[in-house]
């Protein structure tokens, strides 16, 4: 499933007739089946964009259409064809065993037997969710709770995955597993995934294309080689803190 973001704008009214702009007019295409990095400074407006194309906030102005569809018209249709986690926020019941989490949105999702036995041997075998299955959230840790997150988010094999901070205060071995989660259903089920995330090495692992934002307009939008091409290095943390120091594209 393809993403297409035309004009896309969203307005904080604040105290005194004051206004924000959070996003600002701003356009893209996120083909389907590519991973592509989602990144900004903070307060750069990702996490609002984000929370309009799934559609949490309601943009104030311009269009998102998901694989033709949009939330006016076709929410239902949409919502069981994306998938989110958001590092800072879990999807999970806090107080009930994961399995039962799993359970219920089987049901809620109408997931058939087969694909859920199926899902649940992947989970198993890449996320080692067997270590954990039978414990509520609130006595994971944040590597074990987000892997569980990840398999809430897929368990009704979702088109689209967004991925907001995935590996935030995650140790080092539970990234590289959830980095080879991630190639995975994306290499074998072609999900479209929008990764959101301040961790260079997730998008030197992860991304062939990368949108850049700032102060709530696109800066950048293209392949990861490119960015590295107009820079004249490889080095892409140096390109990104030029690029936040600026605020705009400073070509070498």
């Amino acid at each position: 499933m393809s993403i297409e973001v035309e004009k896309l704008s969203k307005v904080y009214k604040l105290k005194k007739s004051q206004k924000k702009v959070a996003v600002d007019d701003i356009s893209f295409t996120i083909p389907s089946g590519e991973i592509v990095g989602f990144i900004g400074p903070n307060g750069a407006g990702k996490s609002t964009t984000i929370k309009m194309l799934t559609g949490i906030l309601v943009p104030d102005g311009g269009t998102i259409s998901i694989d033709g569809m949009n939330f006016k018209k076709n929410r239902k249709q949409i919502m069981y064809k994306i998938g989110v986690v958001f590092g800072q926020k879990s999807v999970l019941c806090w107080d009930i065993p994961v399995l039962d989490t799993l359970k219920l949105f089987k049901d809620m999702y109408k997931v058939s037997d087969s694909v859920y036995e199926e899902n649940m041997r992947l989970f198993r075998d890449v996320l080692g969710i067997d270590e954990f299955i039978n414990q509520p959230p609130r006595l994971l840790s944040l590597g074990q709770r987000m892997k569980a997150d990840l398999a809430a988010s897929l368990i009704y094999n979702p088109d689209i995955l967004f991925l907001d901070e995935p590996t935030i205060g995650i140790d080092v071995l539970s990234k590289e597993r959830i980095r080879d989660f991630i190639q995975k259903i994306n290499r074998e089920r072609h999900t479209t995934i929008i990764l959101t995330t301040h961790d260079v090495s997730d998008i030197e692992t992860l991304c062939e294309k990368m949108i850049i934002i700032d102060k709530g307009s696109l800066i950048y939008d293209g392949t990861l080689e490119d960015l590295k091409d107009k820079y004249k290095t490889t080095d892409l943390e140096e390109i990104i803190k030029n690029i936040y120091r600026n605020g705009e594209m400073k070509y070498a």
